[in-house]
């Protein structure tokens, strides 16, 4: 039977599974869950006693030959085939395209200098993938022992809203989408609820061994057993939100092998996990989300060309749903808190300015713990230090709102003020078509006399 808890468990998979920076709904903190690169992922395993295959990570064409000459491979013995897998933060690389041509971010090696040539065209491009549409920069490739599989099965520990903890998931149909399997055989997703004061109890994992497909006494189901204890212990000491494995294999010798696998941790958990954080892979995020971050902002980017600017997750929310039922499409989620400073506003107004899909920004502020002048007063010094060139549309109300309105009159820069969050975003709307019809027809624009 399968839990209620399987619902919110999709969703999260569906989230995880789209691009991230441009249409996943935004979770809060600077770094949200932290994503590291696979070949981590598998040490990390390894240090908490979970089986992997024997893998090795190359920076250069030279590195990836010499791996599986002399590392995977020993002189006068047969070859043994090895996977090579482009190392970015992307599901869907067997399946991708590199900007160069090349097709796929996943091949078997089978011959001496086969290694260094597919690294030659991996290493320094960028893969195209449908999480990753506009592509992710390959800066790694990994060297992996090819698995012969007699079952391939899903395994995924995760945190979950509707059980309240972590919630085990298992599958006996590994190797494929899980959100695939979910649609079409819904019976073969089981789910497992933990109470954390409880821990993960023996029946329970019992139950999910045999549920993946696993005969109960056998070398398999007793090694299975034990990697999803272990599993678990590392879910807890890693502080990770997620460990997903596709496949868990087992082979015809009967061992339980994780041959691929997708691990998040908790940003909140940085302070007493700094060498994993230690290795997080700036290249593979959007560089305006990392600068973001720097300031305390919770930024993302999206792909429409409206900016926003709003305090409080719930009101940029409302202010992207507002603009796209207006007929326009937000630019990026950026909630600048309640305690922002002037500081911080100006580096939101930096982020917005230096977008150049932003035809048009919006700022929505709600004063409550955030004043309204201390926007308005980050506002003039963004315009006055880096000269916004872009429309600008602003609705405040609440704290201190009618000091922030005699800041905005007598600043000498003209703004487009909105009395309520329907009217803002219709005018956000407007002047952004009228900038992107300009720009078609390569007209220039100068925005004067807007001051409402």
């Amino acid at each position: 039977m399968i839990s209620s808890a399987i619902n919110p468990f999709l969703r999260r998979v569906g989230a995880t599974t789209a691009n991230r920076s441009r249409v996943a709904a935004p979770a809060m903190g600077k770094i949200r869950h932290l994503n590291v690169h696979e070949y981590i992922s598998m040490e990390i395993m390894n240090q908490h006693g979970i089986a992997t295959p024997r893998c090795f990570v190359a920076n250069t064409p030279e590195e990836a030959d010499h791996i599986f000459s002399t590392m995977m491979n020993k002189p006068g013995q047969p070859l043994k085939d090895v996977v090579i897998k482009a190392q970015v933060l992307s599901g869907g690389r067997g399946l991708g395209s590199f900007k160069n041509g090349f097709k796929g971010g996943v091949h078997m090696v089978t011959r001496k200098g086969q290694a260094g040539e597919l690294a030659t065209q991996m290493l320094g491009q960028e893969l195209v993938t449908k999480q990753a549409p506009s592509g992710i920069l390959c800066q790694k490739v990994l060297l992996m022992e090819r698995m012969y599989m007699r079952n391939e099965m899903y395994l995924s520990i995760l945190m979950d809203r509707a059980s309240g903890g972590p919630l085990l998931v298992g599958s006996p149909r590994g190797g494929t989408s899980i959100e695939d399997v979910a649609k079409t055989n819904p019976e073969l997703i089981f789910t497992e609820p933990i109470d954390v004061n409880v821990g993960l109890t023996p029946e329970a994992v019992d139950r999910m061994a045999s549920n993946m497909g696993l005969e109960e006494g056998s070398e398999s189901y007793v090694k299975a057993v034990t990697l999803i204890n272990n599993l678990y212990d590392m879910f807890l000491g890693c502080d990770c939100t997620q460990v997903e494995v596709n496949p868990l294999a087992e082979t015809p010798d009967g061992d339980v092998v994780v041959c691929d696998a997708k691990v998040n941790f908790d940003d909140n958990a940085e302070f007493r996990q700094k060498s994993i954080f230690e290795r997080r892979d700036f290249s593979q995020e959007d560089p305006r989300e990392v600068e973001a971050s720097k300031y305390d902002l919770n930024y993302i980017g999206l792909d429409g060309n409206i900016g926003c600017m709003v305090n409080g997750a719930g009101l940029a929310m409302s202010t992207m749903d507002i603009i796209q039922l207006k007929g326009g499409s937000p630019a990026n989620f950026l909630d600048v808190g309640g305690g922002a400073d002037e500081n911080q506003v100006q580096k939101a107004f930096e982020l917005l300015n230096s977008d150049d899909n932003v035809q048009a920004i919006l700022v929505n502020i709600f004063g409550g713990i955030m004043r309204c002048d201390v926007i308005a007063n980050g506002i003039i010094n963004a315009i006055s230090n880096i000269g916004i060139k872009k429309p600008l549309v602003i609705r405040l109300q609440g704290t201190n709102v009618e000091e922030a309105k005699k800041l905005i009159e007598g600043c000498g820069f003209r703004m487009i003020v909105a009395d309520n969050l329907e009217d803002a975003a219709e005018k956000a709307v407007g002047v952004a078509k009228i900038v992107e019809q300009a720009q078609k027809i390569q007209v220039g624009l100068k925005f004067e006399g807007l001051g409402i």
